[in-house]
């Protein structure tokens, strides 16, 4: 049977099954990306982050394509430009193995479209330094990369790795860059030689050396054009680096997610970078422990269709803001909080639909939050009294197209399943308010697995005793509407079938719905 099907039928089949349209989407994972729930065979519910589903979804993808080119002679034959296509490590010194690999056959190169290096030893062992040499050496026979994600810090390595997708990578669209806040210079020149970038997300560290010695040099004065650039994602010490961009044209920027960690100390200037770029946004992320200027934000950004900010946020009622003699510290009491009435926007927001709410940790009484309201009851009471006034003012006068409102912590998540909901008395009494809320203005309060809000997973059924099959993974994977394929079997014809109908089941439910990385 495999003889009498072309060979772009094959393709067509292969890329279906090996969930290609899922790994190549050249967005990334933004905060309203649903988090899913994984189940240990124990019994245990877990939440699965998105950055978790993608690296489990390649993971599955090459036991599926080792188990198409294992079926037979000609299926191997069409199959191992597959196999190269996405090219996964959570262990860098398999680059090493890779570059051999490519050195004897310099034409599986030119397959690969994706380059996801993970971190998973946590600070401990070699850094990426020590794997320079082989990924350069890899990056030099992959003309056709258009995804190259490196979760690790690069460090002193940033450098030649920069130059060299510049000098060979010239169909590149999406970067993951993980970099010390001192190689911002290194940042613009590298964005400064690849012009087709569709998605940019860059960490950046605290500086290895003094602040204060930083300096931008000659990058100081680049205007970058990024013509295709739609979204960006800055996360940690980018002060410089926002700042510069501000005064960069990016016509077609539609996402922007900005997370500043637990630091509280020089906040970039967000107001500035939306004042020269938030006309264009549809998406915008904004995570902070400072409050940041929401009315101000919001009306430099018209269209937006979703917003994400901090409902831990201390936001004053305009007359308060407009007040010469406000000050805006901690020296707030539980009286001010519940008696000054706020509002998020000037005027009627009248595109956003969905809203995304970090924080809330505190809000539910449940995880390290029930310690913090014995040990220090007030600073809790305060974060909870503006959770409640934020949440008050989410109202169809400044959002009339609201359609959902998404709590999006899987921390938070986490431990109101492992405590079986709020904690009873005034938490439990603040879902009930913000449920009731919500039902009254028609819009949909979600969990960040886009469930709703106090639906926790089901309590597990026991197996009965002397069951034939158990899993073969510690863990049995959900994704709401299917449970995924964990497991490949070859077994030629009957194979051929199994995949065929897999393949018409996700060609079906692709046309249903939208990438994996869509923000909502």
């Amino acid at each position: 049977m495999a003889d009498r099907l072309p060979p772009e039928l094959w393709s067509y089949i292969f890329d279906l099954a090996a969930d290609e349209n899922v790994i190549f989407y050249p967005g990334l994972p933004t905060s309203m990306t649903p988090s899913t729930w994984s189940r240990a065979i124990y019994g245990e519910w877990k939440v699965r982050t998105p950055q978790d589903t993608i690296n489990i979804t390649q993971r599955r993808s090459y036991a599926t394509k080792k188990a198409i080119i294992r079926t037979c002679k000609r299926w191997q034959q069409l199959g191992t430009e597959f196999l190269v296509r996405c090219l996964f490590f959570d262990n860098p010194t398999k680059l090493r193995d890779l570059r051999h690999i490519l050195d004897r056959d310099t034409s599986l190169g030119w397959w690969v479209r994706r380059l996801h290096i993970t971190h998973f030893l946590n600070g401990r062992g070699p850094t990426m330094g020590d794997f320079e040499e082989p990924l350069l050496a890899i990056l030099t026979q992959t003309p056709n990369l258009e995804i190259f994600i490196v979760d690790w810090p690069m460090s002193t390595a940033f450098g030649a790795i920069a130059d060299t997708l510049g000098t060979y990578c010239h169909n590149l669209r999406t970067v993951h860059w993980h970099v010390p806040c001192e190689f911002i210079s290194k940042v613009i020149w590298a964005l400064e030689s690849l012009p087709n970038l569709i998605s940019v997300h860059l960490t950046f560290d605290p500086a290895l050396k003094e602040p204060d010695t930083i300096t931008l040099g000659s990058a100081e004065s680049v205007r970058l054009i990024l013509p295709h650039l739609q979204q960006l994602f800055l996360k940690g010490f980018c002060q410089d680096f926002m700042e510069q961009a501000a005064g960069w044209t990016l016509p077609m920027l539609n996402s922007f997610s900005f997370d500043f960690g637990a630091n509280t100390l020089n906040v970039p200037d967000v107001v500035g970078f939306l004042a020269q770029h938030g006309a264009t946004l549809l998406f915008l992320d904004l995570n902070c422990v400072p409050a940041l200027d929401v009315r101000t934000i919001l009306a430099l950004c018209p269209i937006l269709t979703a917003f994400c900010f901090n409902l831990d946020w201390k936001i004053t009622s305009p007359e308060r803001s407009a007040s010469p003699t406000h000050d805006d510290t901690f020296n707030t009491t539980l009286d001010d909080v519940d008696l000054a009435p706020i509002s998020l926007t000037n005027r009627p927001h009248e595109h956003i639909q969905h809203i995304g709410l970090h924080g809330c940790i505190y809000a539910f009484g449940v995880g390290y939050a029930s310690a913090y309201l014995t040990a220090d009851p007030l600073r809790t009471l305060l974060v909870q009294r503006s959770n409640d006034a934020n949440f008050r003012a989410l109202s169809p006068a400044s959002f009339p197209r609201l359609e959902r409102v998404r709590i999006l912590s899987p921390l938070l998540l986490q431990d109101l399943n492992d405590e079986n909901g709020p904690r009873a008395g005034e938490c439990f009494e603040r879902w009930e308010s913000w449920w009731d809320a919500c039902e009254s203005m028609g819009v949909r309060l979600e969990d960040c697995s886009t469930g709703l809000l106090g639906t926790l997973p089901p309590e597990p059924v026991e197996e009965p005793d002397g069951s034939d099959e158990e899993e073969e993974d510690e863990y049995e994977y959900h994704t709401g509407d299917e449970e995924e394929r964990t497991s490949a079997r070859v077994s030629n014809v009957a194979e051929l079938r199994e995949l065929l109908e897999e393949c018409r089941k996700m060609s079906a439910e692709a046309e249903q719905h939208p990438p994996l990385f869509f923000p909502f």
